[in-house]
């Protein structure tokens, strides 16, 4: 039986050139994700498709660096890298990653060794992940079958079941600058009804859908519950990227059910009242990188064949902008600098007012908590009430100033300036006439 299970693991990864008896992989081979898809191809060809794997190859990342490195006179030095490319700078690669495109791809991105070999989490923001080094990789398999390829161990860090999985995710994912707690995505959902009995949702519970599969093509290994690492949030890819069709698909559907609408009209003040609900979000709509993220209320008001009144109707080549367009609802992080002027680029950012929609924190009604959507007024003025009213919330991962400013400044090729997709949320959509509003004139 020895003898036929060391020929099963040298023919599975015969392709890393595995000597038959050697124990197991180095660290050096198991930071190669290359190494893992013999094993797990699933999760490999969802990881690689994944802004996980993208993080150190996105253009306006690597561009926003270079800036952020000249207008702070190097004085960012790791803060960006360290998040979207972690392994390079423990390994001693990058000091400010100003040479990532030099370095080898598996130094790049969220690894599967970076995440799989977290050994504890020891505070809140800005990635305080330790890693333990070694060629243990850890998971929420607590009976995992043993190999030659490399040690396992369980993890609650790693088990999605477990509320301690969530501060692996989220302390990545909030970011604290000198100047204030800009990027706040754990923090939110640590406020939110989700963490809470009888919920007791982890980040991992939403974003790694899981389903009845083999987590391992390897001898022994029984059919389980395999949790997805295609990690599909807002951002898509902006150069070639393996599995962007499919991404895309992901993020659409991770959107489309995320806010839920009511358009009513009231007789009383001539307006179309518009109310969002932040219905599945564990977190602020949108969040992460709030100030630079465009959100908005596409809003058309239809009197006969005339528009008589519309607002955050954009072409998707177009900035999102209120100058000239006073309804115009946007959902964002606003950024300031401590002059009081309207600022993007993080590092000057002192102050953000934020307009955001917050999650549920009850689902009972009768609290006064309860009230976790926001009503915006569309005023008819001195026309009647319209006989069409359509309405869809439009989200972009980055906004086209943040683009256009970042080619102005010559950090970024004049190629990616209209990279960025708008997606719409097609939950969100309605169409109101005075037929499908009935008697209290709301749809739905």
């Amino acid at each position: 039986m020895q003898i036929l299970q060391t020929f099963s693991v040298c023919a599975l990864v015969g392709s890393l050139a595995l000597a038959c008896g050697k124990d197991y992989l180095s660290k050096a081979e198991l930071m190669d994700p290359e190494t893992c898809k013999d094993c797990h191809p699933k999760h490999f060809e969802e990881w690689q498709s994944s802004m996980h794997a993208y993080a150190g190859d996105d253009p306006i990342f690597l561009a926003m660096n270079r800036r952020g490195q000249r207008e702070t006179n190097g004085a960012l030095g790791d803060f960006c890298v360290q998040c979207h490319a972690p392994m390079a700078v423990r390994e001693g690669a990058t000091t400010d990653g100003l040479n990532l495109e030099e370095l080898p791809q598996y130094l790049k991105g969220v690894t599967c060794y970076f995440c799989h070999t977290v050994k504890e989490v020891t505070g809140t923001h800005n990635n305080p992940l330790v890693l333990a080094n070694d060629n243990a990789m850890r998971g929420g398999i607590a009976d995992a079958v043993e190999n030659g390829v490399h040690k396992t161990k369980y993890s609650p860090l790693h088990d999605r079941d477990s509320a301690e999985s969530s501060s692996l995710c989220g302390s990545c994912h909030d970011i604290v600058t000198d100047n204030l707690h800009l990027e706040r995505t754990f923090a939110e959902y640590q406020g939110s009804i989700f963490v809470e009995p009888p919920f007791d949702q982890s980040c991992s519970n939403c974003h790694m859908n899981g389903s009845d599969d083999v987590v391992a093509d390897f001898e022994g290994v029984k059919s389980r519950k395999r949790h997805s690492h295609a990690f599909p949030g807002v951002d898509l890819a902006i150069i070639e990227w393996p599995g962007i069709t499919e991404q895309r698909a992901l993020i659409e559907e991770e959107l489309r059910t995320t806010v839920q609408s009511r358009l009513c009209y009231n007789p009383a003040t001539n307006s179309m009242d518009l109310n969002l609900t932040n219905v599945a979000g564990g977190h602020m709509f949108p969040s992460g990188a709030t100030q630079d993220r465009q959100a908005w209320v596409e809003f058309v008001a239809t009197v006969g064949d005339a528009e008589v009144v519309t607002s955050g109707v954009f072409a998707d080549e177009d900035p999102v902008s209120a100058e000239n367009d006073p309804l115009l609802w946007q959902m964002k992080d606003f950024g300031f600098n401590a002059a009081g002027e309207s600022e993007h680029m993080f590092w000057d950012i002192t102050r953000v007012e934020s307009e955001l929609l917050p999650p549920s924190v009850t689902f009972d009604m009768t609290d006064p908590a309860y009230d976790h959507s926001k009503t915006r007024s569309y005023p008819m003025g001195a026309n009647p009430r319209p006989d069409e009213v359509d309405v869809v919330v439009r989200i972009r991962a980055v906004g086209r100033e943040l683009i256009d400013d970042l080619i102005a400044s010559g950090d970024l090729d004049e190629r990616f300036r209209f990279s960025i997709e708008t997606t719409n949320l097609e939950g969100s959509r309605l169409h109101w006439t005075p037929e499908a509003a009935g008697s209290d004139l709301c749809v739905p």
